[in-house]
């Protein structure tokens, strides 16, 4: 029997625990770095393994990483997700990624025991807010990985995900309370700058380049309608297709806080709110290796939908460090979106376990050939240097 006949035994062997994890993440959904039964949970099951795991990584209480094999090279990290969403639970599927990843590594541990080289799992908390992987990668948890390795449920078959580089931005303008008929000439009017800034954003976003994109909200408007407002803030939500382009337009939206500024005779003050995410870098010999291997149980991957964007991750930061995939795998069709209470029902849907074990599998296979197939990190090295 081969390693990767190995693997689909063991997945199967492990199904019926692996759905009911899923289930129990589903029904108990936990929120950006409050993932306590999901993170015990999955510690759990790695260690009745024989995994060896380090609790509380970066700091973070609900964060983990296990190894299994000799700790030397090459070294492949099985990534899984666990928080869920405010109001909505798990309308993203983040209990199937955590479990897809679970059995993956479950399914490596079992098909090769005398592994010579080394498989990480990562517990990545708050992903939906909070970025636990740049935490973990500005704690060094990624330090020694070769390959990173998730899947994402969604509503397209997709060989790699199109996300987009994401940030948020503060903005503060200061200017001088006054009476608006007692004295109004001594006023210096913040809201009214704040305003033109969102005006000259809407000027601005006529002519955005593809995949950018800027939102904002007023945070602070003053305090009564007879008093001209001395502070006024916002903030905003800027996108870019590259992390290139973020920055750009974060420079352009500074560039044009300090010239209303200057025209208006108010001060500003512009800052990062938000450690931002870095675009999603495709990492093609490792996605298309996940792409074969997932085409075994049925499921045909594609290319992204030109022009079609679905946000934002902390994988952005993982990929551009590192090669990385994040494919997405349907688990409801395409006219439906995640986000929503219909996608967290599709989460623990007979089709939502059926894409599980797919994914599992499909992991499971590629992360042997990251640890038996010299040639594959090679390319996969070579596409992370050309793609960056």
């Amino acid at each position: 029997m081969t390693v990767h006949e190995r693997v689909r035994e063991e997945v199967e062997r492990h199904a019926d625990e692996l759905w009911r994890i899923s289930l129990l993440l589903h029904d108990k959904p936990e929120l950006a770095f409050q993932e306590h039964l999901a993170s015990a949970e999955l510690v759990s099951a790695l260690t009745a393994a024989q995994f060896e795991v380090e609790h509380g990584v970066a700091s973070l209480p609900t964060a983990f990483r296990a190894h299994w094999g000799t700790g030397a090279p090459p070294r492949v990290a099985l990534l899984l997700e666990y928080d869920a969403l405010p109001g909505l639970g798990h309308a993203c599927g983040h209990n199937l990624i955590a479990t897809a990843g679970l059995g993956a590594a479950l399914a490596v541990r079992y098909a090769m025991p005398d592994l010579a080289g080394t498989l990480m799992v990562i517990g990545t908390p708050a992903e939906e807010g909070g970025g636990g992987k740049v935490l973990e990668l500005k704690a060094g948890v990624f330090d020694g990985i070769e390959a990173a390795l998730m899947f994402h449920p969604g509503v397209h078959d997709w060989r790699y995900a199109p996300l987009t580089a994401q940030i948020e931005v503060g903005v503060r303008f200061h200017g001088r309370a006054a009476h608006p008929t007692g004295n109004p000439t001594e006023g210096i009017d913040a809201l009214a700058a704040l305003v033109q800034l969102f005006g000259a954003l809407a000027m601005l976003r006529s002519r955005l380049p593809l995949g950018s994109h800027v939102q904002g909200i007023i945070t602070e408007g003053g305090t009564a309608t007879n008093i001209v407002p001395d502070l006024a803030e916002g903030r905003f939500g800027i996108r870019g297709l590259t992390t290139a382009a973020r920055d750009d337009l974060v420079a352009q939206l500074t560039e044009c806080a300090h010239g209303i500024a200057r025209a208006t005779g108010t001060t500003v003050d512009v800052w990062p709110a938000s450690d931002g995410y870095q675009h999603v870098r495709d990492n093609a010999a490792l996605s298309g290796a996940f792409a074969q291997h997932i085409a075994e149980s049925g499921i045909t991957l594609g290319e992204p939908t030109p022009g079609v964007f679905l946000g934002s991750s902390d994988i952005g930061d993982v990929s551009n460090t590192l090669p990385a995939i994040h494919p997405f795998v349907a688990i409801a069709d395409a006219d439906q979106s995640d986000h929503t209470p219909e996608f967290a029902a599709a989460a623990a849907s007979p089709r939502g376990r059926a894409v599980m074990l797919a994914a599992a599998r499909a992991l499971a296979d590629t992360a042997v050939d990251v640890l038996t197939r010299p040639d594959l990190l090679d390319r996969a090295w070579r596409d992370f240097h050309a793609a960056g």
